[in-house]
Order: structure tokens, then sequence, then C-alpha cells
């Protein structure tokens, strides 16, 4: 289980957003699969995020996008793994092993993939999208100028869960997630942002 924690600063949300554009894109790589409303998979896809056409990657960028842009610790909100959580076995050890893999993984997409699918609730077929992305955080003279050197790499996970027509077309993400955290312009494994649309429904992993 993850327990809520720390509100979330709308500012790291907003620096990251900004590497979301055609011009300034963050992502290297993005995976996924399609389930219909019963959770039973109808395909996957993996692909270089560089090598999509224009049209395709600035779709899939606003459905990225969503995710940290919605409501800060409205519709977004912060949680923390505990130390027991961290375990071998566990979500968080899964998570971090897939974004080191770059989404490259393709067997352990599988797993994440009929994990989830085993827990999440939908009235519709939907889609999982999985971002990899990599941002340099630039370094911020005390007048809060940016600078040209980078003070961390920041690498990361989105993900987005939105339902889908009987062409694959997505609608918005009613779930998602960040792991791990851009917190105060810093890398954060400890900690993952979840999304909920319907705040009704929100819980915290869903599995």
């Amino acid at each position: 289980m993850v327990i809520s924690m720390n509100k979330i600063n709308r500012d790291d949300m907003l620096e990251l957003t900004r590497r979301m554009t055609l011009k300034r894109n963050c992502f290297s790589r993005i995976a996924g699969a399609y389930l219909d409303r019963d959770g039973f998979l109808d395909g996957t896809f993996n692909r270089h995020f560089l090598k999509l056409s224009d049209k395709d990657r600035q779709r899939y960028l606003e459905i990225a996008k969503a995710i940290p842009f919605s409501e800060t610790n409205i519709n977004l909100k912060e949680h923390f793994f505990k130390t027991e959580d961290q375990k071998p076995g566990s979500i968080w050890q899964m998570l971090s092993a897939i974004k080191e893999s770059e989404l490259k993984n393709d067997a352990m997409l599988d797993i994440f993939y009929e994990l989830f699918a085993e827990q999440y609730k939908s009235d519709s077929d939907y889609g999982i999208y999985l971002f990899y992305g990599s941002y340099d955080i630039p370094l911020k003279s005390s007048d809060g100028e940016s600078l040209w050197e980078s003070e961390e790499v920041y690498r990361f996970l989105i993900c987005a869960v939105c339902p889908v027509n009987k062409d694959y077309e997505p609608d918005s993400p009613q779930y998602g997630f960040l792991f791990p955290v851009l917190k105060d312009r810093s890398s954060d494994s400890d900690r993952i942002n979840i999304f909920w649309a319907d705040t009704a429904k929100e819980r915290t992993l869903l599995f």
C-alpha cells in the first residue's frame, strides 16, 4: 500500500510539462496495451517516440501532459511508498525496473498490463499508455535564472489510461501516474503522483 503524503508543488509540474511539446520533447519511448472492458488484452505496442509522425507525437504528448498538468492536490495527488512497500516483488520494484529498462522489456510490460487489468474497472474498452522520458534539470542562479549546466537528469515514467473507441482512438485520461515524482526540482523515487479524473473513484495504486 501507499499512503497520502505531502502536497505537490505546481511549479514542478509546470516545469516538466514545458518539455512536452514537439520542439521540446522529453520522451524517447512509448509503449502500451489495448484492453476490452472486461480486462482482456486486445493488443500491445512499443515504439520509439521520435520515429512517430508529428501528428501522432502531438496526440500522445497531449495524453502524457494531461497527467502532470491536471489539478495538483485535487486530481493529482502525491503518495509515499513506505519501506515495506519497496521489497522484492513489490509494485515499487516493478515500476523501478520498468523505468530502468526504458520500456524496452516487453515481458515485464506484459506482467504490468496483466496486473493492472486485474484491478482496473472500466465501463468501456481502454488503452494503457506508458511513456519513458528524461529531463536535464538546469541549475538556477540565486535570482532564479536558468544556467546552462545540468544539475540532475530526471528519468521518469508517465502512465495514462484512456477509454478508446473501436478504432483504438483514445479519449481523455481517466487514471494515470508519474513515477518517480519531480519534487523540488529533483527525482524522488519514494513517491508517486497518482491521477484520477473522477475523484469519487480515487484510490491509491490499483495493484
